[in-house]
């Protein structure tokens, strides 16, 4: 009996772990690249509905959102760009979907016949990177 119980629990971890294997692939990573004065994300797949925004060493904010398609970030030109550290965040919808948990009392939402009992589940990242004489360079990791 302890064999059976062995194989059914190195089974149900295989078969977890070969489950979240699969859901990591399926679920785009995008990657931050940067071409002097443009920050842009790779790797893209099925995102959708992104927005990016950005903010500046000096408290500026910048909001791009795009349908379809990565966003992108490029630095003011004519040597205005600001050194320093700049930090952005960025979300989006993936093809997921995950139910929609609603209280008993709800009201009609007014979406009428495009109601739905879904939503895309959404994807967030951020990261930072900095300017230094009007460029943009990736910040490097440091390991204590």
């Amino acid at each position: 009996m302890k064999h059976k119980s062995l194989k059914l629990a190195l089974g149900l971890a295989l078969g977890i772990a070969g489950a979240s294997l699969v859901y990591a692939a399926e679920t785009p990573q995008p990657v931050e690249r940067f071409n002097g004065t443009t920050l842009w994300f790779e790797s893209w797949g099925s995102l959708s509905k992104a927005t990016l925004i950005v903010e500046g060493p000096e408290g500026n904010v910048w909001e791009f959102y795009t349908e379809s398609g990565a966003p992108k970030f490029q630095l003011e030109g004519d040597g205005k760009a600001v050194d320093g550290i700049y930090r952005y965040e960025l979300t989006a919808a993936t093809t997921e979907k995950q139910k929609i948990k609603r209280l008993a009392s709800t009201a009609n939402n007014g979406r009428g016949e495009n109601a739905s009992d879904t939503a895309s589940v959404a994807f967030y990242m951020n990261g930072v990177f900095s300017v230094v004489r009007g460029v943009i360079t990736a910040i490097p990791d440091i390991n204590e």
